[in-house]
């Protein structure tokens, strides 16, 4: 039996629900981490005391930071998303692009922009 080279059509419908979900997610952290980082909740300090109005705008501009570098990974978690779309159109999803050898489906569900195995991951790193 020839070894498989890429998955059915019917397995790619399957990734392509898996990333269009997580990509719907994704999206909706994102917009509520840019909502934040706008700072559009209305939660003013005006009225409290110069002292604590100090404190809280050091740890604002800190949980501010925070949010803007988590937005960044979220943005480029979408990136990864939408390019794994693009290659389940194109049929080439689940590729190892260092191997050229199928990545593991369970690998896919769990992390659907992969474009290698773990196997190919680790000896990356070496």
């Amino acid at each position: 039996m020839a070894e498989k080279t890429r998955y059915s059509d019917e397995e790619l419908e399957e990734f392509r629900e898996i990333i269009n979900e997580k990509l719907r997610l994704a999206r909706r952290d994102f917009n509520s981490m840019m909502e934040q980082l706008r700072n559009t909740d209305g939660n003013g300090i005006e009225d409290t005391s110069p002292t604590y109005k100090a404190l809280e705008e050091g740890s604002a501009s800190q949980s501010k930071e925070e949010i803007a570098q988590m937005a960044n990974r979220q943005q480029k978690f979408i990136q990864g998303l939408e390019a794994a779309l693009v290659r389940v159109e194109n049929k080439t999803y689940g590729i190892d692009r260092m191997t050229g050898e199928l990545i593991p489906k369970e690998r896919l569900r769990v992390v659907p922009h992969a474009t290698l195995s773990v196997a190919s991951k680790n000896a990356r790193k070496k």
